[in-house]
């Protein structure tokens, strides 16, 4: 229930409008307090519904449903170069953000009579008082009970000699642009960077990735290793271990410089990482400890090494995904109010999506035997899964880790097309101290992609190419 605004209730203020800040207004309303929530930019929602996950997974779906025109595997089907207007694709992927911030966001806040919307820059006067600048240069100040900092992150931008003299993109341009490259350079080897790198591709550009170190390198190298054969496959060109030292741009075409040399390029994307926004906020002035790289540093509970200050999402030490940002907002909230809610994060799904998707949940091999535990796995190419067979597509794999001995399973690994929608099984597996003679020994429906895990589970004890094709 949503008490009515009261000044002698519980006053939180929160600095941030993305998921994790309205999670956590709806929830400190209906436990009874009154909320200012204060956003610094020009539009509500934060990274996820506005230049995150939202208009990527729209251009990502658009791109594929491109690509398949012309690259597919099925006979007596006519491949089909499509003629593609990027404009038209920008204005129905804007139009659907447009609709679910105002949804999703600005509507809870206007509808709830114990939410006030505060607009300027926020950062901290003490412990106590925050001051809102706004855009006309006046300033407010703001004292509260209680303060939940989620503020985000936005893209990081490498010390490249040259590179702040060119029109280069991040994510938040590439996902506006209207026009296609000829030739687009990625810098980077992580999510964002091979998501646009391979939707960017789909819509017929020439794609070059430069990567640091190897594709996705905080996950198990077969992921990383899988994928790069997958876009080499396609014709991306994967440079590992590469990093520029000078960028140049004529007013036509970027240079990008590097030890195996010149690469010419008509746009150059950066996505290098993503940096906390936590640095505008004055922290010191509060006393609020954050890592070297400017994280809030926070507990399982969302708590700062101030008592009364909280914080959530990307501007944090957490994960940067939407739904954990989510699930620590409403649990900072109930935090704030009185209650007690930890937030578990080891059997916390991730996705990214590519084609074929790379999906994971709790520990690799080596991230195991890190901690001392004795495993052992198993990995499953899709041509072992009857629905990858069907589908004409048996790109990638799926693995399994377990302890030895009691056959607990500890982690999954997944690269497959429809990876995303197999992971959540592997979660809840693991979440429930399944063992992998018990996954093993579950109904899965025939001809889904999902059944690729019991396949897996089974592995471990069977040779899985003298099972009939739905062994039970």
């Amino acid at each position: 229930m949503t008490k009515s605004s009261d000044d002698s209730s519980l006053h939180i203020a929160i600095v941030g409008t993305g998921s994790g800040a309205i999670a956590a207004a709806i929830m400190a309303t209906e436990k009874g307090a009154r909320v200012t929530i204060i956003e610094g930019g020009d539009v509500i929602g934060g990274t996820c519904v506005n230049i995150g996950c939202v208009p990527s997974k729209i251009l990502i779906r658009g791109a594929s449903i491109a690509h398949m025109q012309a690259h597919h595997n099925f006979a007596g089907i006519p491949f089909n170069a499509p003629s593609i207007n990027r404009r038209q694709m920008v204005a129905q992927q804007q139009k659907t953000v447009e609709a679910l911030r105002h949804t999703k966001y600005e509507n809870i806040i206007e509808d709830n009579p114990d939410i006030t919307l505060l607009r300027g820059m926020a950062s901290f006067k003490d412990a106590s008082t925050l001051i809102v600048k706004k855009n006309d240069g006046s300033g407010k100040e703001v004292f509260a009970d209680r303060f939940l900092l989620a503020v985000g992150a936005r893209p990081m931008i490498p010390a490249i000699d040259g590179l702040d003299n060119t029109p280069y993109w991040t994510s938040t341009e590439a996902l506006i642009a209207e026009n296609i490259p000829d030739h687009l350079v990625i810098l980077g080897g992580s999510v964002v960077a091979l998501e646009l790198a391979q939707a960017f591709h789909h819509l017929g550009s020439k794609v070059t990735v430069m990567a640091r170190s190897t594709l996705l390198s905080k996950e198990d190298s077969e992921i990383g290793d899988g994928l790069k054969a997958v876009f080499e496959g396609e014709g991306i060109n994967i440079e590992l271990h590469t990093v520029p030292n000078t960028i140049h741009h004529d007013g036509n075409a970027f240079t990008v410089s590097t030890e195996k040399g010149d690469v010419v390029c008509d746009q150059l994307l950066i996505a290098t990482g993503r940096q906390s926004n936590a640095d505008t906020l004055a922290l010191e002035n509060a006393g609020v400890e954050t890592s070297n790289s400017s994280n809030i540093l926070i507990d399982d509970h969302m708590r700062t090494n101030v008592k009364h200050i909280y914080a959530a999402g990307d501007c944090t030490n957490q994960p940067q995904y939407v739904y954990v940002a989510a699930a620590a907002g409403t649990r900072a909230a109930i935090n704030m109010t009185a209650g007690d809610k930890a937030l578990d994060l080891s059997t916390m799904p991730a996705v990214v999506f590519t084609d074929p998707q790379v999906a994971t949940v709790g520990l690799d091999e080596q991230q195991a035997k890190n901690q001392g535990r004795v495993v052992e796995s198993r990995k499953l190419g899709l041509e072992n899964v009857p629905r990858a067979l069907a589908n004409m597509d048996t790109r990638g794999f799926i693995k399994l880790v377990a302890e030895k001995g009691s056959g607990q399973i500890v982690g999954c690994q997944v690269l497959a097309r429809e990876g995303g929608e197999i992971i959540q099984t592997a979660a809840l597996a693991i979440r429930n101290h399944m063992t992998i003679d018990e996954l093993a020994d579950q109904l899965f429906p025939y001809l889904t992609m999902v059944e690729g895990l019991k396949l897996t589970a089974q592995a471990f004890n069977k040779d899985i190419k003298q099972l009939s094709c739905c062994a039970g």
